[in-house]
């Protein structure tokens, strides 16, 4: 329901000041919560059988030949950095899972504000920025669900070794 009604360069300069107001603040507030607040097993973050323990994201997105293209969030906010593993100690995998949880979120709440925009755009322009927020936000996802039973089997090897 349109609540607005502005030209089409206002509601474009509008569009764009929004985008760049809420992501990097959606971003910004992830990051100063804090880790406990995340927990890999919980209802959001937790593996879906029919992932199989990530390899859905593989087969159907070959996940592993483009994920490393992505941009860092978190090194950018001055987080964690989550390009490559660089330790196989415990407690370092621990860290890598729960950031996997904050990426996840942080990703999910920049779609959720995407319906704030048919309060000043045309029902059509909602919708292809809603189709934007989706193709910015899901492949993130994707890598963070595709990582975290990944992690979690380093994790147990890990602890197995201890």
């Amino acid at each position: 329901m349109r609540v607005l009604s502005l030209s089409t360069g206002w509601t474009i300069a509008l569009d764009t000041l929004a985008w760049l107001i809420l992501q990097p603040t959606i971003s910004w507030l992830a990051m100063r919560l804090p880790l406990s607040a995340f927990a890999p097993d919980a209802w959001l973050y937790r593996a879906r059988l029919w992932e199989r323990g990530g390899a859905l994201y593989q087969t159907l997105f070959r996940v592993r030949h483009w994920k490393e293209r992505l941009p860092s969030g978190g090194a950018w906010m001055g987080g964690f950095r989550m390009k490559r593993i660089a330790s196989s100690e415990p407690e370092y995998l621990e860290r890598w899972l729960l950031e996997t949880c904050r990426a996840e979120l942080a990703h999910w709440l920049q779609i959720l504000v995407a319906p704030l925009f048919f309060l000043w755009n045309p029902p059509i322009a909602g919708a292809f920025i809603l189709l934007y927020a989706l193709m910015a936000n899901m492949p993130c996802i994707v890598v963070q669900r595709y990582n975290r039973p990944r992690l979690q089997r380093l994790m147990r090897k890990a602890q197995a070794r201890r």
